[in-house]
């Protein structure tokens, strides 16, 4: 009888945790103010997290990263292609495990928003729409479309019963508070004309009529059914926003932009902190209570998940990178902000609010409740260039420019959008000392010919349509005879093969020659391909390679676009021009590489692998094997001399890489791929690229990615940090005697400070990693910051001028001072 009993415990003992990790059932409502949870109303820092963009191992700690960040809200997208990639067969297991992945953010007792679209955008392959959704006989997508309804309905049906199913709604104790239907439908609407308002009435009653025990939302939705919540999407949602579809809803951000997501050809994308933190403090004054940043963690579009030219990584630049590292001083500056405005969240969400214009840019609002002696003000300087002082209830305050400053008892300044007292830190990737001396083969893709290709047609088939989204690549091959008199009687004339294709890119080969490839891009896809050629008297063999770089992701009609060559010529011949557009094609779908899958242990078998040659040519499989790097930092793959092509991993697709493409700064949009270490094993992991055009692999590197070099930029009219406060009850009080400003920094992990690289107390600029003195700086700084910092995990640092001027000789004591340091972070 023990072991019943046993087993009854720990059962009943599980019952607990789950209780106490559910919270139990929550009522979910709203009024203008905040949504209110539970009878209690709440301020909601949200950020964007995506399941299938990082792998199982990874969502525990990028969602405990998110916690600490200050969120208590995540939000997803639901990808309808991932989980119905064939008509009726459902996959919600590996990284489709929606379900796991919304445990996981109810344990850390965050609340979820859920976009269960279906429409997606989000730079993903088709907009998250499965490829067998086009065939659908009379289908129009988005639009009130009987065979489009139908399938929609049903698939958003299977989510929410799913949901019910593992009672993770917050009326059922777990931790989704709410639900979006539809996405920035708004922006196409118009093209649909009447059946686009049809459209959308019908999407909201379904969202509603599965499940009405928490709010629905819409985004970007001008003309939002009243049945929901209409949401903005933005970068300074306080002033582009009109407000929601109703005076008793409240204000939602449902898209802050941290960056943006790159395209193959882009240069870097940046947004800084500073204009992030402004746009929360902007809109949280003007009285919203919800922001969610997109994206607070990017990850990466694994394998051919990505829409049309968008990189694999994906929103960089958000608070968390792509290896799941904080983004700083992005990531501490915005848990700052959030704790600034917590700090106010009483007086908020009971008092009344005043806002007073002082001249065109200043604007103070005020948000007080004498009954209770509660008060807040958010003091706001909107000028882009010249900081200004402020007179507020018999105090000046210095805003800086374009900032808010956060009051939360109407005295204190506890924290400035623009002065950032959090550190800074910088990404190095360094050649990992195991992972080396890789031993390369090669094993050459043979191009085919019309007896080789089984799908005949007269003209070329279209690409989408003939490839079904089930591999990049698709073979076209037609034979011509020629006799000698048709070809050029000159030697010094060759005859030209003019392809028009509408996309995306194509490599060209004549009698089994290389003749060259050419592609479009983000903007135009089609493209016009023109080389000269060589023909022989007698039978001739054209073969064309068409390549797709994802499905498009946004805009009306998405299901009639169209990709792949449309007309192609022969130029210069004696006749004149010969098109050969109707001359039956032969064609197939994928390579033979892909289809004996050479990127898996047992598909390597397959065929002969030959030593590297120093230049590969087109269509080159490559392999070796690779150590686990040491440690436990992130790793990536450095593709130093390739060009275009994808990359496996143990059978794992990395993605798509384009290192050829080049931004107008003239270096490739992403140069390194992230390897999961959830893909490795400590020893003999199997690397396979496939090279496209031709490159030489030599130069490729694994390495290990770390933020060890961290930095302080702190102003001397900064605020003490505003963790030097809490709010109780009613009372605001310090939570530290003696508040003063100062640097603070800490290494991550257990690390400890190694190395002061640079110091200056004065008027250092610069970023992090690139830090350098001004025309003004302490002679001792670095002195004063070794002692404070060197060999510790943590350290602060007082900007106090007498610690920097111990000799009375102040080089410039009539500016504003700056302490700046950079620190190298290792192991003890």
């Amino acid at each position: 009888m023990a072991q019943p009993r046993k087993i009854l415990l720990l059962a009943v003992a599980s019952l607990l945790v789950v209780s106490a990790m559910a919270g139990g059932p929550r009522s979910v409502t709203y009024d203008r103010k905040s949504m209110i949870i539970n009878g209690t109303r709440e301020l909601l820092f949200s950020g964007s997290i995506h399941y299938p963009r990082s792998p199982p191992e990874m969502w525990p700690q990028i969602i405990r990263n998110a916690k600490k960040g200050g969120l208590n809200t995540i939000q997803t997208y639901v990808f309808w292609n991932i989980h119905e990639p064939v008509q009726g067969q459902f996959n919600f297991e590996g990284n489709n495990d929606l379900v796991k992945f919304i445990k996981l953010i109810g344990e850390e007792g965050m609340y979820v928003t859920l976009r269960v679209g279906p429409y997606l955008e989000a730079e993903w392959n088709f907009g998250g729409f499965p490829y067998w959704l086009r065939e659908v006989p009379g289908i129009i997508f988005r639009s009130y479309n009987e065979p489009f309804m139908t399938h929609m309905k049903r698939y958003v049906k299977m989510v929410i019963d799913l949901m019910k199913k593992e009672k993770l709604f917050a009326p059922q104790g777990g931790p989704i508070i709410l639900a979006q239907i539809e996405n920035e439908y708004g922006n196409v609407q118009l093209a649909y004309r009447e059946n686009g308002k049809k459209y959308i009435k019908w999407a909201a009653d379904l969202g509603v009529g599965l499940y009405n025990e928490i709010p629905w939302i819409m985004c970007k939705q001008k003309e939002a059914p009243n049945t929901v919540i209409s949401a903005c999407n933005g970068r300074h949602c306080a002033d582009t926003f009109q407000g929601p579809n109703g005076d008793d809803k409240p204000l939602l951000w449902t898209e802050n932009w941290t960056a943006q997501y790159r395209v193959f050809g882009d240069p870097p994308s940046q947004r800084a902190a500073e204009d992030i933190a402004f746009s929360v403090a902007r809109f949280f004054a003007i009285g919203g209570s919800l922001v969610n940043y997109y994206m607070y963690y990017g990850g990466t579009s694994f394998g051919r998940t990505t829409s049309s030219f968008v990189t694999t990584r994906y929103y960089d630049e958000a608070p968390l990178d792509e290896f799941g590292l904080r983004r700083e001083p992005k990531w501490s500056h915005l848990s700052d902000v959030h704790r600034a405005i917590r700090l106010a969240k009483k007086p908020m969400l009971w008092g009344n609010q005043t806002v007073e214009k002082v001249g065109a840019d200043i604007e103070i609002v005020v948000y007080e409740q004498p009954e209770m002696k509660i008060c807040a003000a958010f003091l706001t300087n909107n000028h882009t260039k010249k900081p200004a002082t402020v007179d507020f209830r018999g105090s000046k305050y210095y805003l800086p420019e374009k900032s808010v400053s956060i009051l939360p008892d109407c005295k204190t300044v506890v924290y400035n959008t623009q002065t950032i007292v959090s550190q800074h830190n910088a990404r190095n990737f360094h050649a990992s000392k195991v992972a080396t001396n890789l031993k390369w083969e090669m094993y050459q893709e043979s191009i085919p010919t019309v007896e080789h290709l089984p799908i005949k047609n007269q003209v070329p088939r279209e690409l989408y349509t003939l490839a079904k989204d089930t591999s990049d690549y698709a073979w076209y091959s037609t034979r011509i005879d020629f006799d000698r008199r048709d070809l050029p009687m000159r030697s010094d004339i060759l005859p030209v093969i003019q392809i028009d294709s509408l996309g995306h890119a194509l490599l060209a080969f004549v009698n089994g020659k290389y003749v060259g490839h050419k592609h479009g891009d983000f903007v135009e896809k089609k493209f016009l391909f023109n080389k000269p050629i060589e023909l022989k008297p007698g039978r001739n063999d054209i073969t064309i390679l068409g390549t797709t770089v994802g499905l498009p992701n946004s805009g009306a009609y998405m299901e009639k676009r169209f990709a792949g060559p449309r007309s192609i010529t022969i130029q210069g011949l004696m006749d004149g021009t010969l098109d050969i557009t109707m001359n039956v094609w032969s064609h197939s779908v994928g390579l033979s590489g892909e289809k004996l899958e050479l990127f898996t242990e047992e598909g390597a078998k397959k065929v002969t692998w030959t030593p590297l040659s120093k230049k590969t040519g087109p269509l080159t499989w490559l392999k070796t094997y690779f150590d686990e790097p040491e440690g436990k930092n992130p790793v990536a793959l450095r593709m130093e001399g390739m060009a275009k092509g994808m990359i496996w991993v143990n059978g794992n697709n990395l993605g798509r890489y384009w290192v050829s493409y080049l931004s107008p700064i003239g270096k490739p949009t992403q140069m390194e791929y992230h390897i999961p270490r959830a893909f490795l094993k400590p020893k003999d992991n199997l690397l396979v690229i496939l090279e496209e055009t031709g490159g030489n692999p030599e130069s490729v590197e694994i390495q290990t990615v770390d933020r060890d070099t961290i930095c302080s930029m702190v102003p001397e009219y900064a605020p003490p940090h505003v963790k030097s406060w809490e709010r109780s009850g009613n009372e605001f009080r310090p939570t530290v005697e003696g508040l003063k400003s100062g640097a603070r920094l800490t290494c991550p992990d257990d690390k400890i400070i190694k190395k002061i690289e640079f110091a200056s107390f004065g008027n250092p600029d610069g970023a992090c990693g690139n830090l350098y003195a001004g025309n003004c700086t302490s002679p001792n700084s670095l002195k004063v910051v070794q002692k404070e910092c060197l060999g510790k995990h943590r350290c602060s640092v007082s900007l106090e001028r007498k610690a920097f001027d111990e000799e009375g000789k102040d080089p410039c004591p009539d500016i504003y001072k700056t302490l700046a340091i950079q620190a190298t972070c290792g192991r003890d």
